[in-house]
């Protein structure tokens, strides 16, 4: 599945990968927004650095979340888009898998939620338990990695974006279109007002 490119915008980032035969390329620049118009250039920037054009690629992999709802769709509607396009597969990765992989198990990953709240979810040596939402001082036991893990938390095994890159390039083929992952409903509300009457 070499070459992969990877990227998510789940956070206040923009970030890429990319998983070739010759090693890995990675970019990262931090923003709270700009997502949308700096993704497909950078994209483009990390596969010139690697002398590679789209065409080359043999599959994509995405960070489907939980994070940022926008930024979480934003690089899920591109790794859908992009994989239709190019005729190869998009492969979605959680952020919360991302963070614990190539860390020893068991673990638990914590990560900030707001508003009072976490994402956890643990990870045993035989497989991962399912994540959820709990409040922010809800104690956890173990080994623990993420935002919200404190100050015994171990720092991450790899940057995210290439951790999407190798967990995608290990995954078999055939797995669906990727989705995003959220554990909290949208903020944004439909409008209570009923929908326009359209004359025929």
């Amino acid at each position: 599945m070499l070459p992969i490119l990877a990227f998510d915008t789940s956070a206040a980032h923009c970030a890429a990968a990319l998983l070739w035969q010759d090693g890995l390329i990675l970019h990262d620049e931090a923003m709270e927004k700009g997502q949308a118009e700096r993704l497909l250039p950078m994209l483009e920037e990390v596969l010139a650095e690697a002398g590679l054009g789209w065409s080359d690629l043999k599959a994509l992999a995405v960070g489907t979340g939980p994070g940022n709802f926008t930024g979480v769709r934003i690089a899920v509607a591109a790794a859908r888009g992009l994989a239709l396009g190019l005729g190869i597969p998009a492969v979605g990765v959680t952020r919360l898998e991302a963070l614990a992989h190539g860390l020893p198990r068991p673990l638990t990953v914590v990560e900030d939620a707001r508003r009072g709240e976490v994402y956890v979810q643990r990870f045993d040596p035989d497989g991962e338990r399912p994540a959820r939402l709990a409040p922010a001082l809800a104690p956890v036991a173990g080994p623990v990695t993420g935002s919200a893990a404190g100050a015994m938390a171990l720092p991450p095994a790899m940057p995210l974006a290439e951790a999407i890159a190798r967990i995608a390039a290990a995954r078999a083929p055939g797995a669906p279109p990727p989705a995003p992952f959220y554990l909290r409903g949208a903020d944004a509300a439909p409008p209570a007002d009923p929908p326009p009457v359209i004359l025929p």
